[in-house]
């Protein structure tokens, strides 16, 4: 595995990520004033209003991610630093270089992975 290469990504990942959630934000303030304009000039029809929310909600929940997504990445970037990057947080065993090209903020191997994603379907932390 080449750290080189891999902070690289995750820093290009960590911009393209920041871009996301600031896009998020501003088409949030925007709709916000808008419809702070529309309720001081008019009354709004319910279903106008029900559609603002729920644009609300989902630029909310792109920030939300986005957010989750550059916490992971920094998580991964500390790893590097750390020198334990590429190695599962479960088994210790390698990641895969072909996963960490994939997702380069990857913490399980994929059949730890998959353990993680059963033990939250069920409820588990």
């Amino acid at each position: 595995m080449d750290t080189h290469a891999a902070r690289g990504r995750l820093i290009a990942e960590r911009e393209r990520l920041e871009g996301v959630r600031q896009a998020a934000d501003r088409l949030g303030a925007g709709a916000r004033e808008a419809a702070e304009r529309e309720l001081s000039s008019a009354d709004q029809h319910p279903a106008e209003l029900a559609t603002e929310t729920i644009e609300r909600e989902l630029d909310w929940t792109v920030v939300r991610h986005a957010e989750a997504e550059l916490a992971e990445i920094d998580a991964a970037l500390a790893r590097l630093d750390a020198s334990t990057y590429g190695s599962c947080e479960a088994c210790g065993q390698p990641i895969s270089d072909a996963r960490l090209d994939a997702l380069p903020a990857a913490r399980y191997c994929v059949e730890d992975q998959a353990k993680v994603a059963r033990a939250r379907r069920n409820g588990h932390r």
